[in-house]
């Protein structure tokens, strides 16, 4: 599979974040921080308002590896959290081949994301495991 993905080939992936994503976010991780969300706590804050939580953000990079080729194994990843992520954002996942490592079967990627605006939100280094997947 990693010989059919060359460098500089992109996936993307798009969704518009809801209020149900952030609730359940929060259910699924434990994390009730109010600044995701108590609007009227929200409100008082240097966002002025809601935000939703970076790593549900982050994970919207995971559903954009996966359209890759192969069996797709994340081994790490980078995040520079540059822009609030609101309730009714649409978020673009852009993933871009950076260097291929043959050897280990291992891809680097750029990883952005940008809300509706066009903006980057989230921007990192990713680095994954291409897998031949087994044939029965």
């Amino acid at each position: 599979m990693l010989r059919q993905i060359t460098q500089g080939e992109k996936r993307t992936f798009a969704k518009v974040i809801t209020e149900q994503d952030i609730e359940t976010f929060a259910r699924v991780t434990g994390d009730f921080n109010p600044i995701h969300l108590d609007s009227e706590f929200a409100e008082r804050t240097i966002f002025g308002g809601r935000i939703a939580h970076g790593c549900l953000t982050a994970g919207l990079i995971s559903a954009t590896l996966s359209k890759f080729p192969g069996v797709i194994v994340y081994l790490s990843q980078t995040l520079h959290f540059l822009r609030p992520v609101r309730p009714g954002d649409r978020i673009e996942v852009l993933a871009e081949v950076l260097d291929r490592i043959d050897e280990r079967s291992e891809l680097r990627l750029r990883t952005v994301c940008k809300n509706q605006r066009d903006e980057v939100v989230l921007d990192g280094e990713a680095r994954i495991r291409v897998l031949e997947a087994k044939r029965t």
